[in-house]
């Protein structure tokens, strides 16, 4: 843990924290249509355009069931699409250069479907290769716009919930499709052409070349007399920057190449990496912003600041340890590592650099990584699971983390109140029996599918067949794949053959209901809320802000996450923790 680790946490941390506001103020600006922007004079005629061809009055709003219903149907249109492009890629244009391939993925019926369910529920868990895969039309068109999409989707919902708990006596919490509109025309696109260009001038590539074919360096003997034994290596080519750029900024993850952010193509430099890790985490950051001017409560809004950068520094603190500790056992054989664990690591990150890209891409749901989270140690590979098993609520994906933190919000209200005998109260509402249920709902939703999914692999052979290891980082494995999916995070531990009928069904159908089953009650939630009266705080309302409220509500994300998942974390990566210090075989 070297200084050079600490002066980047601390500029890392300062640079987030301060645009933390001027993005919240432009998300508020944004999700308001009665704001103004600076980019009102560019789009919007198009905005006006766009409600005219998709018939959408945008005075009109909806309550909690359209607006749900809205976004049940934009999605299902979304991932028919994605699928049916997949399964047409060999008829559509830009695809000769993955026919030109030896090693050529074909895209199986059960492989676009899991692939066409991970973007559209914004988890982008890939069991593919991207290079060896997909068409430059499937990776723009289908993936890329997916992107933006699922993206857009999670925000409009986060918008959605805070609505209903800033209004008073209210039937309707927004319009969904001018959300969408906006979101997209005044936020997502116009950062990501700048983030693109920005990763581009690193060294991205962003071009529709066919790959290319060189020789690699170091040619056997044979090569010198005999031609044909000379080695060759294709190097993909691509429209790389465009996607990068929207799949950092939109917590998606899905990596253009197969070895995602520690390749060289999608992250060439130290800057380059310093700001997709910033870039993960601006919007989350921002909407808690959003949250406290909304409901007129800023001081709120930077305590859920407060209790998400709380469990974040730690994650990261762990993690680094672990990691700079590197591996007892490679010490008993003599092979000692100055740096600590950099199995599976990228020379040009390092240790650190892998330990908080690691962490921050497990705190919000965004699947790349610029390490193998698969070749950490147990500790270091603990993180990032812990992490989604909390609901990936330390800031989260865009919309996904506040909307799943304001569920624990209510969770712990509810609780404080049964501490003191009161009726819960938050921000002027009275928490009610429905709306513990709905909260409630929606974190069971989650455990449930983690757990059932894990149990199922356990005890088939379809299960057990696809780990690359035994013993408990054999369930490891297992476990972090469902978890991944069902918090649509996408990131993998990786030594998981996932590419087969069984697993792109079941992981597909993880991925589909970790996102619209949690989704439904929150909507359901939101919906309660805001028909509620709002009532003026009195000397019994429990504060929401301050280090009681971000201590009250830091125990119950961790107790909640903690007692759900000890059991599964005990026989993996902790009795592999105990294993690893101890002198007797792994497994």
């Amino acid at each position: 843990m070297n200084t050079m680790g600490w002066i980047q946490l601390v500029a890392f941390v300062a640079i987030l924290l301060a645009i933390t506001k001027p993005l919240g103020i432009c998300l508020v600006k944004v999700l308001d249509p009665k704001e103004r922007t600076f980019l009102d004079p560019i789009f919007k005629p198009v905005e006006r355009l766009l409600y005219k061809v998709m018939g959408v009055d945008p005075s009109k709003e909806h309550d909690w069931k359209q607006y749900t219903i809205a976004m049940l149907l934009f999605s299902l249109v979304g991932g028919l699409f994605t699928y049916a492009i997949l399964r047409l890629q060999d008829y559509l244009p830009w695809h000769q250069h993955i026919d030109a391939l030896a090693n050529k993925t074909p895209i199986t019926p059960h492989l676009a479907f899991n692939t066409a369910m991970s973007f559209t529920t914004n988890t982008n868990w890939q069991n593919y290769s991207g290079e060896n895969t997909m068409s430059y039309f499937s990776q723009m068109v289908g993936l890329a716009s997916h992107n933006f999409w699922s993206a857009a989707v999670g925000i409009a919902l986060a918008a959605a919930l805070v609505r209903g708990i800033a209004r008073d006596k209210a039937k309707t919490i927004g319009n969904f499709w001018t959300d969408l509109v906006r979101l997209h025309l005044y936020l997502l696109i116009p950062i990501c052409i700048l983030y693109a260009l920005f990763l581009v001038s690193q060294g991205m590539i962003q071009n529709f070349r066919p790959y290319t074919t060189v020789n690699v360096i170091e040619q056997p003997a044979a090569a010198a007399t005999q031609p044909s034994a000379a080695l060759t290596q294709t190097i993909p080519q691509g429209p790389m920057a465009s996607q990068v750029a929207i799949k950092m900024l939109g917590t998606n993850g899905g990596g253009f190449v197969n070895a995602n952010a520690a390749h060289p193509f999608e992250n060439p430099t130290p800057l380059s990496n310093f700001i997709q890790m910033l870039s993960i985490f601006a919007i989350p950051s921002a909407l808690t912003y959003y949250l406290g001017r909304t409901v007129k409560n800023q001081n709120h809004g930077w305590a859920v600041w407060g209790a998400m950068f709380a469990l974040f520094l730690t994650g990261v603190l762990v993690c680094w340890k672990a990691e700079a500790s590197g591996n007892p056992r490679m010490h008993q054989v003599g092979v000692v590592a100055a740096d600590g664990n950099m199995e599976g690591k990228e020379v040009r990150f390092g240790i650190f650099n892998s330990a908080l890209f690691a962490t921050i891409t497990t705190d919000a749901s965004c699947g790349a990584v610029n390490s193998m989270h698969d070749s950490f140690t147990p500790l270091g590979g603990l993180v990032p699971l812990f992490n989604i098993h909390l609901g990936e609520v330390v800031f989260g994906g865009v919309g996904a983390g506040l909307y799943g933190m304001l569920v624990f919000v209510v969770i712990a209200i509810f609780v404080a109140g049964l501490m003191v005998g009161r009726t819960p109260e938050y921000l002027g509402k009275k928490i009610e029996a429905y709306d513990v249920k709905m909260a409630s709902l929606a974190i069971l939703i989650l455990t449930v599918i983690i757990l059932g999914f894990s149990a199922w692999a356990v005890l088939t052979d379809w299960g057990t067949g696809a780990r690359a290891n035994n013993g408990p980082h054999g369930f490891s494995e297992m476990h972090y794949a469902f978890t991944s999916g069902a918090g649509n995070n996408g990131s993998a531990f990786g030594g998981l053959s996932g590419n087969e009928i069984h697993w792109n069904t079941t992981l597909g159908i993880d991925m589909l209901f970790g996102r619209f089953f949690m989704i439904i009650p929150i909507m359901a939630l939101a919906g309660s809320l805001a028909a509620k009266k709002r009532i003026p705080p009195s000397l019994g309302s429990f504060p929401v802000a301050g280090p009681t409220f971000v201590c009250l509500l830091i125990g119950t994300v961790v107790i909640v996450g903690a007692l759900t998942f000890v059991p599964a974390l005990s026989v993996g990566p902790i009795v592999e923790h105990f294993l690893m210090h101890g002198s007797g075989p792994l497994f």
